[in-house]
């Protein structure tokens, strides 16, 4: 009863198939092109009967007419009319019948040995030649079949070709008793790999039980034929098709298959092609560049690189190279994200060694302070772009090293790029010198932990910056919470921004209490939290203070802008084992001595000229404090920010050195007449507030002084946030 509607059916799929080969029978003129044929129509129409088949049948059923294409190997034959292009244009037809058959029919069909054993071989047909005029039919059929591995992975098995066993080289196509050799399916084997595959086939049809044809475990020696033919056409004239041959390579890298991720990496030349891509458009940048125009081009998405020079207000010379560099780390950050874990390493490696360490190294180490300008602002782009976990890993490793030891004076030096890097953040060009630290400050909010032990937790892990004495029994917490907790909720500058609604409750980085720290101030060990906030508060003298006399420059911002960063750095740290509590210092090694480390160095050393040094470094010295200080660690906490550490002899903490820079201002206050008028005059400047009118003598220590207060400011609210999160997390 269920065969009798689809008899008719049948025998019109046998129809149009049999007109098709008959044609190539009886037609001796095969100059004339294809569409001057019926066999496009015919085509059509077999697609039209196999679609309406399987709509008609239960799903998963294989009906007639689609047995019998698979079993007289119709697109096998197919297959070699296309390789033929006989007659002309027949490889466009072919490869149009494939995609719309993979595209058109739900049934699986690619398990079947008879459908991908030829898609394997038109697969190597596609992007031989650049620029064909098949391309466009090329990579609509390479996609289709990267979008079916996709759905059902393991068939990618079928696709690592195993080089030994390339066929066609070896035996002529032989004649299958069709009358014409067009017409010969060509299997591309041999008589015994023909004989022992028929009593394979009734198995291939459930391919999904068993493993590939092709599934041998020497991976070295297969072919990713589907990857090398995207490749090719990644280098077509048309955009289009590039764009689409990149996004076939995505879902190729991301099939979860080991052995095709192995064979990705070793067998094709997608790393080359990655690695050369980016150099080639780095290096058709500008040898110098505005870092203000790299650093504000618009954020770049890989294929949608539509830029229209004739209509951008804000070109600027060399932005079209920018836009192209950018778009392609983009494509390669997201290929590295979206990769497989083996080959996503393996592709990020081969980006630090052909792009990071053999053009980028060079650039940085150069002596050219155009060169470095630019050049740093470029890194600072890179290094704000990407999110790959492996591609930043390996910039990292590039960048900083992998060392893990702490650093001694001796050892900075050791990796030349790490100790440039950060010689530039005290360069003679001020210039140099911001770009560096803007660097610096967007790398420390970064998601790596190794960025911040490599420039400053190898340096606090025995926490020797202490002095070296025996620890007083220490009071216990009332209820787990120190004794100012009540004070703190009643503080008037904790107002509704800082509820206890809109705590940080992720903050569970202190797991008991607040960092102690060795205090000889009072007996109980003990610091409480507003007499940090007011050490901070307190130190820059009255005199030197003008924040009052101006509205809006008060410290409940800070306290706002610390609360939402904190709470955003928790988040980012929550995945690194950083304990609660700071080391026990008994279990220290105190005896080693202490090296605060190359980069806290360099920042201490600005830090400590302040008052001496143009504004806009100071902001920026400042940022990468406040950044650091920020960072939910109990070692930097304690070493950053609490003020009543006693330090080990010789060695200075963020607050000595701000003690310093005090003591010094105290003595030039009184050199300056009209001080604090002038501070104020300054101060209005800054803002805005005022017209740029008369020169002012000591105008940057004058602004020295403006931005020290802010910090102190800035530190104290930090501190204040950081404290009531540990106080508000306790048990």
């Amino acid at each position: 009863v269920y065969l009798a509607p689809s008899l008719p059916l049948q025998e019109d799929f046998v129809y149009h198939w049999k007109a098709i080969t008959h044609y190539y029978i009886e037609t001796s003129d095969d100059k004339a092109p294809v569409t001057d044929t019926n066999i496009p129509s015919h085509l059509e129409q077999m697609l039209d009967i196999l679609t309406q088949e399987e709509g008609e049948r239960e799903s998963g059923e294989t009906g007639p007419c689609m047995e019998y294409l698979l079993h007289h190997k119709i697109l096998e034959t197919l297959y070699t009319l296309g390789k033929a292009d006989c007659p002309p244009g027949m490889k466009q037809q072919v490869l149009s019948f494939y995609t719309k058959l993979l595209a058109h029919i739900r049934q699986p069909l690619l398990p079947h040995i008879n459908v991908h054993r030829p898609v394997q071989k038109l697969v190597r047909l596609c992007g031989e030649v650049l620029a064909a005029p098949t391309e466009n039919e090329e990579i609509q059929f390479l996609c289709i079949v990267c979008a079916k591995l996709k759905q059902d992975p393991y068939l990618v098995n079928f696709f690592l070709e195993n080089k030994s066993k390339r066929p066609e080289t070896k035996s002529p196509e032989r004649g299958d008793g069709v009358k014409g050799n067009a017409l010969a399916p060509d299997t591309g084997q041999s008589p015994v790999e023909e004989q022992s595959e028929r009593q394979e086939e009734p198995q291939a049809a459930a391919a999904a039980s068993i493993p590939s044809p092709t599934n041998n475990n020497n991976n070295s020696n297969n072919n990713y034929n589907l990857v090398t033919s995207l490749l090719n056409l990644t280098k077509s004239p048309d955009g289009r098709i590039v764009v689409k041959a990149c996004e076939g390579l995505m879902l190729l890298v991301s099939l979860p298959e080991p052995a095709a991720a192995k064979c990705l990496t070793e067998n094709t030349e997608l790393c080359e092609l990655l690695t050369d891509r980016l150099v080639s458009f780095y290096k058709a940048l500008p040898q110098s560049m505005d870092p203000l125009d790299i650093e504000t081009v618009e954020s770049v998405n890989w294929g949608l690189d539509v830029y229209n020079l004739k209509e951008d207000a804000a070109v600027f010379t060399g932005k079209r190279a920018l836009i192209s560099f950018l778009s392609w780390l983009d494509y390669c950050d997201q290929l590295i994200k979206e990769a497989h874990k083996s080959a996503a390493a393996v592709m990020a490696k081969a980006v630090r060694e052909r792009f990071f360490v053999s053009v980028m190294e060079p650039q940085l180490m150069q002596t050219s302070e155009v060169g470095i300008l630019t050049s740093t602002a470029l890194l600072n782009r890179i290094i704000k772009q990407v999110t790959s976990e492996a591609l930043l890993q390996e910039m990292v490793y590039f960048l900083l090293g992998e060392e893990r030891e702490p650093e001694t004076p001796a050892s900075i030096t050791q990796n030349p790029l790490r100790h440039r890097l950060i010689e530039h953040c005290d360069h003679l060009s001020d210039e140099i010198s911001i770009m560096t630290l803007r660097l610096f400050e967007q790398l420390i909010q970064k998601p790596n932990q190794h960025i911040l032990h490599s420039l400053a937790l190898r340096s606090l892990e025995e926490r020797n910056y202490l002095e070296n004495k025996p620890q007083e029994e220490r009071e216990p917490l009332e209820n787990g919470q120190p004794h100012d907790a009540v004070d703190l909720e009643e503080d008037p500058l904790f107002g509704d921004d800082l509820s206890p609604d809109s705590r940080l409750s992720g903050s569970d980085w202190l797991s008991s209490s607040p960092p102690q720290s060795p205090d000889n101030s009072k007996s109980d060990g003990k610091t409480e939290v507003h007499k940090i906030v007011n050490s901070f508060l307190c130190l820059v003298p009255d005199e030197a203070k003008s924040s009052y006399h101006v509205e809006g420059t008060g410290y409940d911002t800070y306290l706002r802008d610390a609360h939402r960063q904190f709470r955003d750095y928790c988040g980012v740290c929550q995945r690194w084992d950083w304990r609660g509590n700071p080391k026990p210092f008994e279990k220290c090694n105190l005896d080693f001595p202490f090296f605060e480390g190359h980069f806290l160095k360099v920042l201490f050393d600005r830090m400590g000229r302040i008052l001496d040094q143009p504004y806009d470094v100071n902001l920026q010295v400042t940022a990468v404090l406040s950044k650091l200080s920020l960072l939910p660690h109990p070692h930097l906490h304690e070493y950053l920010l609490d003020p009543y550490i006693s330090l080990a002899p010789g060695c200075r903490s963020l607050f000595s050195v701000i003690v310093r820079v005090v003591g010094d201002l105290m003595l030039r206050i009184h050199r300056i007449p009209d001080f604090t008028p002038k501070l104020l005059l300054v101060r209005k400047r800054l803002l805005g507030l005022e017209p740029e009118g008369i020169n002012i003598d000591h105008v940057t220590l004058l602004e020295g002084v403006i931005v020290l207060e802010e910090f102190c400011k800035e530190l104290a609210a930090i501190a204040f946030v950081k404290y009531h999160a540990a106080a508000s997390s306790s048990p």
